[in-house]
């Protein structure tokens, strides 16, 4: 049986024309949306330097820890992306925004998002390990979200040249926009959406001819 396209599909995807929206939605002002790209940063520079220099005999585990982190990021992203944004009834409204003003500046309060990475990031790492790996964990972790929110306003406000990395991740988000939530929930890589079969590779992009 096949399933039956959302409204999103009615619309060509990376669309930069503004459309009427009615659901309720988080909008935040130009300095609120921005905040992320210099707090993170910071952020994740202090928790890489508080796990180094805490024990410096331990600075592999620390460095490791960033690495595992920033790849636990992307299946936290595919998984948000798919039960959450899609399927939990407020958030959705709020997503359903993005999809429909794709040039809207919807998105999570930087100090929501810090809290949520403090108490289920950091602490849950930090009863179950050191306090170096702990912070090493949590940087790891802010640096793929950094990337995440660099990647998804890219795509959807940047004139993209030659990066074909870039492209492809565009593309792939174009085809999720259309299909809305019949796959590609990873917006930075889709080996999630591979491991978990959602890929849409296969389906023909409709600004395509």
């Amino acid at each position: 049986m096949t399933r039956r396209r959302s409204n999103a599909s009615n619309h060509s995807p990376l669309n930069s024309e503004r459309r009427q929206v009615t659901a309720p939605a988080t909008r935040l002002s130009h300095s609120a949306f921005f905040a992320d790209f210099f707090v993170y940063p910071i952020a994740a520079a202090a928790f890489i330097a508080f796990a180094l220099f805490f024990d410096l005999s331990r600075w592999m585990a620390s460095v490791v820890a960033v690495f595992v982190g920033f790849a636990i990021w992307t299946l936290v992203e595919y998984l948000l992306h798919r039960f959450v944004l899609h399927h939990v009834k407020w958030v959705k409204e709020q997503h359903d925004v993005h999809h429909k003003d794709q040039k809207a500046l919807v998105g999570t309060p930087t100090w929501f998002s810090f809290l949520v990475f403090l108490a289920f990031v950091t602490m849950p790492v930090l009863l179950a390990s050191t306090l170096e790996v702990a912070a090493g964990f949590t940087a790891g972790m802010m640096l793929g979200y950094l990337w995440y929110v660099t990647v998804h306003y890219g795509i959807h406000h940047w004139r993209i040249g030659s990066s074909a990395y870039l492209i492809c991740l565009r593309r792939r988000h174009a085809l999720h926009h259309h299909y809305d939530d019949l796959g590609n929930f990873g917006v930075t890589t889709g080996f999630w959406d591979h491991v978990f079969h959602t890929d849409l590779s296969h389906r023909n992009d409709p600004d395509r001819p």
